[in-house]
């Protein structure tokens, strides 16, 4: 019960951070991207918030790293009591991470975890340079992790599963949470994004019906 509640709590408190963070919000001008994200389509986690693909990606993303890093925690913990092998392969592996000069992707804002490094490129218009590429290459000047034997091969991937396991268990009960959070979540989105979303429409139909500036001469 205890691990219940604590969970409870963390998800209420992501949900608070995400509602104070909502007000800040716009829609975004810029070119929106081919592939999808990752982390949030068809993600079960925005389905119990009830935020489907009506809700602007950002929006979406904002609360699902909050949930997501939740979800981390509890296996991070269930990790470092229960699998030793793993632990110690996670434990080289940030030693690693923490020993390149270049990390691009930490210490950002959950709006921005998880998302591409780089826009999308454009054709012609090659890059000069792209923050992936720079992080690539100070990833090349760490040396690699020692390879690992046929046996704790098999011991390593048995443990991923089962910490695989306990992530999915751990990802339905916050589900379930979220669902007694919906409300207030709906309520939300019709505050401060539905009103924005419904500007960008007027403006997009008022600039249809009106191409050109009826002050301009006529042509000819």
């Amino acid at each position: 019960m205890l691990v219940e509640r604590s969970l409870e709590t963390q998800v209420s408190q992501a949900v608070d951070a995400w509602l104070t963070w909502l007000p800040r919000w716009e829609p975004s001008t810029h070119r929106g991207r081919v592939a999808p994200c990752r982390r949030c389509f068809g993600s079960p986690v925005l389905s119990a918030a009830g935020l489907g693909a009506d809700v602007p990606h950002g929006v979406q993303h904002g609360l699902s790293t909050r949930v997501k890093t939740i979800v981390d925690r509890s296996v991070a913990e269930y990790t470092a009591l229960n699998l030793p092998m793993l632990q110690a392969e996670l434990d080289q592996q940030a030693a690693r991470n923490r020993a390149r000069s270049y990390r691009p992707t930490e210490g950002l804002e959950p709006e921005f975890e998880g998302l591409p490094l780089d826009p999308d490129p454009v054709p012609g218009a090659p890059f000069l340079f792209t923050i992936s590429g720079l992080a690539e290459a100070a990833d090349a000047d760490i040396p690699a992790l020692p390879p690992l034997t046929d046996e704790a091969k098999a011991a390593l991937r048995q443990e991923v599963g089962l910490a695989d396991d306990y992530a999915n268990m751990v990802g339905r009960e916050v589900c379930t949470i979220l669902l007694h959070h919906r409300l207030r979540i709906q309520a939300a989105i019709g505050e401060y994004v539905e009103p924005q979303i419904e500007a960008m429409l007027e403006e997009l139909t008022r600039s249809l019906d009106v191409p050109f500036d009826p002050h301009d001469p006529p042509a000819g």
